[in-house]
């Protein structure tokens, strides 16, 4: 994905871009809602940078799953 312009909508910072590419790592999440829920037929997105994304995990009562990648 290419980007001209790229904020956390944690803290609201916004993240270095070079040749469109983000000079640091962002969480994306994307979500598509059901019928199950009161937001059935939205999408709703959003990007975290790295210290948002450790903050809030930091609140979970169940950690983050981590494995190591090869």
């Amino acid at each position: 994905m290419e980007y001209t312009r790229l904020r956390c909508n944690g803290c609201g910072r916004e993240l270095e871009i070079q040749r469109e590419i983000p000079q640091e790592e962002v969480l994306e999440v994307e979500h598509s809602w059901g019928y199950f829920s009161e937001k059935d037929g939205e999408r709703h997105s959003f990007r975290l940078c790295e210290a948002c994304y450790d903050r809030i995990t930091r609140s979970f009562a169940i950690p983050v799953e981590v494995e190591q990648e090869l």
